[in-house]
């Protein structure tokens, strides 16, 4: 029970940025610095820490041409998948007759769809390699624990801004923050009860290195252009200059 607790409150830090996200007022203002913070965060999750996981462990194993082509084909899976994904959700047509037809609603309703649905992938591996960490080593499940719940957090404020500018309502906002970061008890549950002899090693690697794709498709192909361009666009470059920042310190403090 105490690596399952380690993994729920992990996830439930995410609900703690969607609360912080709900102090605010949302306006397109703080919407540009959500979408630019957003992706600036996956971006640096992705890059300088995701991947380079991966990395070490298949260069064990694999020779570096190998390597690099399993590390290629999972990324390039991943933004497929997330491609895919995209074309799943509401159209823009539909979301627009139930927002009453804003444009900026709609494309925030959009986003924050899609970047749910990315931090849901994330956290269900997340979730798994907390309760092991937690089951192999109480310290080491305490460490882990903690370095997840400090890069929750700002996941949780990518999440809630655009759900409560879209939806008027920050309280939904926070709400869907919290049920995004219980993809991690859930994942750790899953493992627990069905699934515990498929998480080997490689099979939990290739997953992280697969959302990884998923996360760097939405930043590029969604967040970053609604966040870089429009009247807003100097408060997107500095909300993703501070969430590649925030991440990086994250993981240089907390690996």
């Amino acid at each position: 029970m105490h690596p399952l607790l380690l993994t729920t409150l992990a996830g439930l830090s995410t609900g703690l940025g969607g609360l912080i996200a709900a102090l605010f007022r949302p306006g397109e203002k703080l919407l540009s610095v959500s979408a630019g913070f957003a992706g600036g965060v996956m971006l640096a999750a992705s890059l300088a820490d995701l991947v380079p996981g991966a990395l070490s462990f298949y260069g064990a194993y694999l020779p570096p041409m190998g390597c690099g082509a399993a590390l290629l084909t999972l990324l390039g899976a991943g933004m497929v998948l997330a491609a895919l994904l995209g074309r799943l959700l509401p159209d823009e047509t539909d979301l627009a007759v139930r927002l009453a037809g804003d444009p900026a609603r709609t494309e925030a309703l959009r986003s924050a769809m899609l970047v749910g649905t990315a931090l849901l992938l994330h956290n269900f591996p997340e979730g798994v390699l907390t309760l092991f960490a937690g089951t192999a080593d109480p310290a080491l499940g305490l460490h882990t624990t903690l370095a997840i719940a400090l890069h929750n957090i700002p996941e949780g404020l990518a999440v809630a801004v655009p759900f409560a500018f879209a939806l008027h309502s920050r309280a939904r906002g926070a709400l869907a923050a919290l049920i995004s970061g219980l993809a991690e008890p859930a994942g750790a549950l899953l493992a627990l009860l069905f699934l515990g002899r498929w998480f080997t090693p490689g099979f939990l690697n290739g997953t992280v290195v697969l959302v990884a794709g998923v996360m760097l498709w939405v930043a590029l192909a969604q967040l970053l252009p609604a966040a870089l361009t429009g009247p807003q666009r100097k408060t997107g470059v500095l909300g993703m200059a501070a969430g590649v920042l925030l991440m990086l310190l994250g993981i240089a403090a907390l690996p």
